[in-house]
């Protein structure tokens, strides 16, 4: 079978939620995973998106911030949460997929919203950007105790750091600016490689290719421009990798109307 998945850093599912259907409809996913959906979980838009075709929701949001959610066209057989850094700021929820999914039953999925980390790449100064580093210590922390990756699994989100040198539209220009310095690279593809997670999107598109799934509001020309970063991930265990046939970034839902500044990416396996 063919198990596609999304992700996508919606940026108020409420706000967007035409965007959500229009998008679901279009590329038809089994699984779209939100991220910053702005939303607490008795405001979530539950039945508009279950009438898109996506009768399994689970969603932890929080009042005005963060958020993450999942959609699936099949039934999970269980949910959990995880509050990182000691606060329940709505950053990360897991499914496993019930024997409904076939042959992708028992496959795990990890919805992740890393903290963006302010505007000053020093921890000392700037406190959203150490909770940023500390995000992902704990996540380094989580791989290496828990072991996500001993059976199926993917890893998806908005991770908020663009790791490699074609992740960015200008690496020297942007080694300095939070998202794409040395220290937030290094701490990501650390953590990534020592839970053995393999980067779906450099499988099948590999460096020097540059991708983007990030276009700053403040571009009004952004398309022209192109000045892009790649911060939104799709990430394996290492035995679903064989199983991978296609990625991309569905990057037209940046020219929608009101559009999120994220584009979707997805994710093709044949299982």
């Amino acid at each position: 079978m063919q198990l596609t998945v999304s992700t996508w850093n919606i940026n108020s599912v409420r706000l967007r939620i035409n965007q959500v259907g229009r998008f679901l409809k279009e590329r038809r996913p089994d699984i779209l995973c939100l991220q910053e959906t702005k939303c607490p979980n008795d405001k979530l838009p539950l039945k508009d998106l279950q009438a898109f075709g996506y009768p399994f929701v689970v969603h932890m949001g929080q009042k005005g911030y963060n958020g993450v959610a999942i959609l699936s066209r099949y039934p999970f057989s269980e949910t959990s949460v995880m509050e990182m850094c000691g606060r329940p700021d709505a950053r990360h929820i897991t499914v496993t997929l019930s024997r409904e999914a076939k042959a992708a039953a028992g496959l795990t999925i990890h919805n992740f919203y890393v903290p963006a980390g302010g505007d000053i790449p020093d921890p000392d100064l700037n406190e959203k950007f150490r909770h940023k580093l500390d995000f992902m210590a704990e996540m380094r922390s989580w791989g290496s105790k828990s072991k996500p990756t001993a059976g199926p699994a993917i890893l998806v989100g908005d991770l908020n750091v663009a790791p490699l040198e074609h992740d960015v539209w200008s690496h020297k220009q942007l080694l300095d600016v939070v998202s794409h310095t040395p220290v937030e690279t290094e701490a990501l593809e650390e953590l990534r490689q020592e839970a053995e997670w393999i980067d779906a999107m450099r499988v099948l598109r590999p460096e020097p290719e540059k991708i983007y799934s990030w276009w700053s509001y403040r571009s009004p020309d952004w398309a022209v421009a192109d000045k892009g970063r790649r911060l939104d991930h799709i990430w394996l265990s290492k035995g679903l990798k064989d199983s991978l046939r296609t990625i991309d970034v569905t990057r037209d839902t940046r020219g929608w109307e009101r559009p999120s500044d994220h584009a979707p990416v997805t994710a093709v396996l044949e299982l």
